[in-house]
């Protein structure tokens, strides 16, 4: 049985200690900020120790799930407190295991896990990682122990290397979070027709779903359709009058930016050269009008 503490017991930390199975793994220890109290669960400690107030873990695998300005700060606290050769894990996607170099320094295996999966509740945990990628980095050691702890989870690790984590990160980002943001644009486009915000949404989410059901299947290329997909330049110049009538240079520049991007898929799909280069034009045109 291997053993488990969680400093930042949040929404990911959480979601590990509900999703780790129990017959692999036991939930030693719950560390946070201060001292709290929890309902009791098959296997859980019951209370979240203040980091303060730890002098020693004896765990054989530390998560740090805090916020990443914080794991510094924790890994600092660490030095001296746990056994030489157990294993420490963050799971920031933006940072390195290097930030731990102290901690490794002491004679700990130290590596970073990272789940590709958006976790807003810890109960989502044993159903959303399942079949889900983990970006795993850090020594050798930890690198081949976290592949495996991954595998139990029942996700798929792959491993990069250490100096390309921060940008592996901003691709993360751009396929989640601004995913997000783009159909909140969207969203925002749709309310000037009259309708409510949360109408537009449940309108648009469909759409989307389909799309990503679509882009599942597959190259993004083949999978886009649309004004842009097919180059219709009519289309695009009535959708322009459209929302410079309506909605803001912000709004407008999205627009624009996201079709530059997706004319080149639609090129990669044999339309028409002609038409692209010629809706490119007026792209381009419609972007200098933009306020700056």
């Amino acid at each position: 049985m291997i053993s488990i503490s969680i400093i930042g017991p949040g929404r990911l930390g959480g979601a590990l200690a509900l999703a780790l199975p129990r017959t692999k793994y036991r939930i030693e220890n719950l560390i946070g900020r201060s001292h709290m109290k929890l309902d009791a669960r098959d296997g859980f400690p019951t209370e979240i120790t203040a980091l303060t107030d730890v002098n020693f873990i004896g765990s054989d695998v530390v998560f740090i799930t805090t916020d990443d300005g914080s794991i510094l700060d924790v890994s600092k606290a660490l030095v001296g407190k746990l056994n030489i050769g157990s294993y420490v894990f963050h799971a920031s996607g933006a940072l390195t295991s290097s930030i731990m170099e102290n901690l490794a320094e002491s004679g700990c295996y130290v590596g970073s896990i990272h789940p590709l999966v958006s976790i807003s509740r810890a109960e989502l945990g044993p159903s959303r990682f399942p079949g889900a990628y983990f970006c795993v980095e850090g020594d050798e050691k930890a690198v081949k122990f976290a592949e495996i702890l991954v595998g139990h989870l029942g996700g798929k690790p792959f491993k990069i290397a250490t100096k390309f984590k921060t940008l592996y990160h901003a691709a993360a980002v751009m396929a989640c979070g601004h995913l997000i943001a783009m159909f909140d644009s969207a969203v925002e486009v749709l309310t000037k027709c009259g309708l409510s915000q949360e109408d537009s949404k449940q309108i648009l989410l469909p759409l989307t779903v389909s799309t990503v059901e679509n882009l599942s299947q597959q190259s993004t290329s083949s999978a886009l359709t649309g004004t842009f997909g097919r180059a219709d330049i009519e289309t695009f110049t009535r959708h322009l009058t459209a929302l410079n009538e309506k909605v803001s240079d912000d709004l407008l520049e999205i627009y624009l930016l996201l079709g530059e991007r997706s004319l080149e898929l639609a090129s990669k799909e044999g339309v028409n050269p002609e038409r692209i280069d010629n809706l490119r034009v007026r792209m381009a045109v419609a972007k200098t009008r933009l306020k700056w």
